[in-house]
């Protein structure tokens, strides 16, 4: 009775606008300075990433081959490639296509993972088996490695490698949600809906997915972080993005013969792949302690 009564008045208090746990976990992640260095460097990253064609006017794709190997300057920013691009110009139009994989695969491997993971918490038995067993093998390779793997078989494309990204990831959110839903589906308010013959669909979808957000978005976050990073690292070894596309980690490729004579050739894509990652892994820290109660004082 007691824990109805205190249900009733939370609800009363997020009615009235007094108490709003999202509003809440805001304005304690906007408190959180660290998070906050996060939040403004991935912003910086989007902005140039949209407005790409206004802030530049030379063509990423197209060689100038007597501007080829140009250092830093006001005409060039960033430098020129041993083909005569601007740098500066294949960097922002490279953050179009990180963010576009990072997020793209994070958000196809959330929905797949968090799916199988709630079938297989919820129902148990041979549904649970039969997940667990398939997210085991998938665990049982590195995951750079089980994405190489993917993509030499598929063939060598961004969109190739965006898959095999998205792949590798599914085992950490069916796990996660698989966990989740075990704690969850022996509460009372779960036992009660099931006793007033509530149907199993609108107990998944209305109660327990809603309680299973928090460490979704956490971890959704933090992976986003770690498919840029694999993106980068496919690129790198000729796997993800093809030429002429603006990759970073394909620049990175294309530029190590030049580390000696040109090294902003490889710094620039390397600084734009550490700061895209760290402000992910900072915005992520930061919604976990936003997000998690244990971590509140």
């Amino acid at each position: 009775m007691s824990q109805v009564v205190t249900s009733l008045e939370t609800n009363n208090n997020v009615a009235d606008g007094s108490s709003n746990p999202w509003f809440d976990a805001w304005r304690s992640f906007s408190k959180n300075k660290i998070a906050m260095t996060g939040f403004v460097i991935l912003l910086f990253f989007v902005i140039i990433a949209f407005i790409a064609p206004w802030i530049t006017h030379y063509d990423f794709k197209e060689p100038v081959l007597v501007d080829r190997l140009q250092p830093p300057s006001g005409t060039h920013w960033f430098g020129t490639d041993d083909l005569g691009r601007d740098i500066f110009t294949r960097i922002v139009y490279g953050a179009r296509i990180s963010l576009w994989v990072g997020i793209v695969s994070v958000l196809g491997s959330m929905v797949a993972g968090t799916l199988l993971g709630i079938l297989a918490g919820f129902y148990g038995k041979w549904a649970d088996v039969l997940i667990s067993r398939l997210f085991d093998i998938l665990l049982a390779f590195p995951g750079i490695l089980l994405a190489i793997a993917i993509v030499a078989v598929l063939g060598p494309s961004l969109q190739n490698a965006l898959l095999a990204i998205a792949i590798v990831n599914i085992p950490l959110f069916g796990r996660l949600v698989r966990s989740k839903v075990l704690s969850l589906k022996n509460e009372e308010y779960i036992m009660a809906a099931k006793a007033l013959g509530m149907k199993d669909g609108r107990i998944l979808f209305h109660h327990i997915l809603p309680n299973s957000l928090t460490p979704i978005i956490v971890q959704g976050t933090l992976s986003i972080a770690t498919a840029i990073i694999e993106c980068a690292a496919l690129g790198f070894l000729g796997l993800g993005a093809q030429p002429p596309t603006p990759e970073w980690g394909k620049m990175l490729s294309d530029s190590r013969q030049f580390i000696q004579n040109a090294p902003w050739t490889v710094i620039f894509p390397g600084l734009s792949i550490m700061f895209t990652v760290l402000g992910f892994n900072l915005i992520g820290d930061g919604l976990r302690d936003a997000l998690d109660p244990r971590m509140k004082q």
